[in-house]
């Protein structure tokens, strides 16, 4: 079991383990309205985001698994997260307990498929890695960027649920062919 982020490479990425040095960042990032106005409806504050940060360092020696930090290839620059987590969110069976997928990108990286480029190396990485036999993700229904990146990965829409607000659940099994609920 990793005890932090294997670093994997794409074309135009490096995903990583997340830095102290990320804070700065990280914070800015999920400080802009543009990025969460999907993904908890507002800017997190420093604290929240602090606070993300370390989540993001303990998933992997917790679960095995965990978020990556994304940064661009040619300059280093820190884009966005993306990665696995299990947040015990109370959605029931086929979603608790089950690696859910998240990504997650600056504004100004947004746009560029660079979304699809750092989750499907994700998802490529949990489908060698991951004994588990599907990974699941959550997408406020107003995020047409985000489902379409899902929908380019092999998720499939399993079912509506709340979470505090409107969201629609998607699976897929190992490999990308489709999930179920």
């Amino acid at each position: 079991m990793p005890a932090q982020a294997p670093t994997l490479i794409t074309d135009r990425l490096i995903l990583r383990a997340h830095q102290r040095a990320d804070f700065e960042a990280l914070a800015q990032m999920w400080a802009d309205p543009l990025v969460t106005r999907h993904i908890g409806g507002k800017p997190t504050t420093r604290q929240e985001s602090w606070f993300r940060l370390l989540r993001y360092g303990g998933l992997w020696p917790m679960l095995g698994f965990g978020y990556w930090a994304i940064t661009d290839r040619a300059s280093g620059r820190y884009l966005g997260d993306a990665g696995l987590a299990d947040f015990q969110r109370g959605m029931g069976a086929g979603f608790d307990g089950v690696p859910e997928a998240g990504w997650a990108l600056a504004a100004d990286a947004a746009g560029q498929g660079l979304a699809t480029e750092a989750a499907g190396a994700v998802l490529a990485w949990a489908d060698a890695h991951l004994s588990a036999p599907s990974t699941v993700c959550m997408i406020d229904p107003g995020n047409s960027a985000s489902l379409r990146v899902a929908h380019k990965l092999g998720f499939i829409q399993t079912r509506p649920a709340s979470n505090g607000a409107a969201s629609l659940l998607f699976a897929r099994d190992r490999c990308g062919r489709a999930g179920a609920d």
